[in-house]
């Protein structure tokens, strides 16, 4: 299919010196080794199925999926990869899985990710999303076969000041809540072992910074899609609990495929390693009101139904009410732009949801939606 040789080609003028042509090429992968923490996940699940349909050699390491259902489960992933079932704060068991695998290419998405469950662990949180991410540097630190790095953290890394315009990526880094703050932590002990081991560029480090993540296959408690289709399923109004925060959404793909694109462009040349935002443009930072106004509108007019929205604030612990990021630097760098906007993520979502509900071949599915998604990027 043409979307395994696509192409984004375009020029630009940036801290790298001089006008030049950035090309990402996603058969870049085929036959390197990769290895993904938390891939049995949401977006694990997707960038496992993305890479194995390219013919990369995934070893994925996790904790069992953490959902019932999972993607990774209903979508069968584990027939794609190499799955290793363990917990990242082990690290002779993460240290075994790493040395079998020899990986090239290192990205670590695993996360304790809920903001509301860090109230309620905040010693797990800590222990997963910062000793975690020493865990896998240390991986890397005692390797000789790395060249890639990146590590996928959130756009709440930063301290929020509630202000209007977006954080760029030397904004400070001080999450409020437990969740956000360790995920602070995990780019702060980043920072110091590309300093302290890798400062002669031996293995290329980023961070990834993404806003909020939507597509088929969340069934995450706590978060606002999920919640809609959980509702969807069972004919009941849907529950939202802080209509009038703003954040910034996007499709599960559109950071994939830049997680993608910076690991494989700062394995091919080291100056392309840095901290990178990853978000939608300024047009779909939405309220979760207006989110769940577009779910609505798209479900109803897929299924005949009459689906609507309650709002239910519960006060609840902190969160933010306005975020979103200044992604010009990852723009500058790789010539790199958000696809589908927000209109056309919720149709996805639904397009999926119905195909999951409707007992139909669901990696048919995902491998039409990441055809379409990655055939349009040419």
């Amino acid at each position: 299919t043409n979307w395994k040789h696509c192409g984004l080609q375009i020029a630009h003028l940036g801290k790298f010196g001089r006008i030049e042509m950035s090309e990402f090429d996603i058969s870049f992968y085929k036959g390197k080794r990769v290895f993904i923490t938390g891939h049995t996940g949401f977006k694990g699940s997707w960038l496992c199925k993305i890479l194995a349909n390219v013919g990369a050699e995934v070893t994925g390491y996790s904790l069992n999926p953490p959902t019932k259902p999972s993607l990774f489960e209903i979508a069968g992933i584990e027939n794609d990869i190499h799955s290793v079932i363990g917990d990242i704060r082990d690290y002779e068991s993460l240290k075994k899985a790493f040395d079998e695998a020899q990986p090239e290419i290192v990205l670590h998405l695993a996360a304790q990710p809920i903001v509301r469950d860090s109230y309620k662990d905040p010693h797990y949180t800590y222990e997963t999303n910062v000793m975690g991410t020493v865990n896998i540097l240390e991986c890397v630190r005692n390797s000789s076969y790395v060249k890639s790095f990146l590590n996928v953290t959130t756009d709440k890394v930063y301290l929020n000041k509630e202000w209007a315009w977006g954080y760029r990526e030397n904004e400070e880094l001080d999450g409020y809540d437990p969740y956000s703050n360790s995920k602070s932590c995990s780019e702060l002990v980043t920072h110091s072992y590309k300093n302290s081991f890798f400062a002669d560029g031996h293995v290329a480090i980023s961070t990834a910074r993404a806003g909020n993540v939507i597509g088929g296959g969340d069934f995450a408690n706590d978060r606002i899609i999920p919640d809609c289709i959980r509702a969807a399923q069972k004919h009941d109004d849907i529950i939202v609990r802080n209509p009038f925060s703003t954040r910034p959404y996007q499709h599960v793909l559109e950071p994939l495929y830049a997680y993608l694109m910076i690991a494989a462009k700062q394995y091919e040349d080291g100056k392309y390693a840095g901290y990178y935002n990853v978000g939608p443009d300024d047009v779909d930072c939405f309220q979760t009101g207006a989110l769940v106004d577009l779910f609505v509108s798209k479900w109803n007019t897929a299924t005949g139904e009459s689906m609507k929205w309650v709002n239910r604030y519960d006060g609840g612990p902190h969160e933010a009410n306005f975020l979103k990021l200044d992604c010009s630097k990852l723009k500058t760098a790789f010539g790199w732009h958000p696809h589908w906007n927000l209109d056309k993520a919720i149709e996805m979502v639904v397009e999926w949801s119905k195909c999951w509900m409707d007992g139909r071949d669901l990696r048919g599915c995902m491998d039409r939606e990441i055809e379409a998604f990655m055939g349009e990027k040419l």
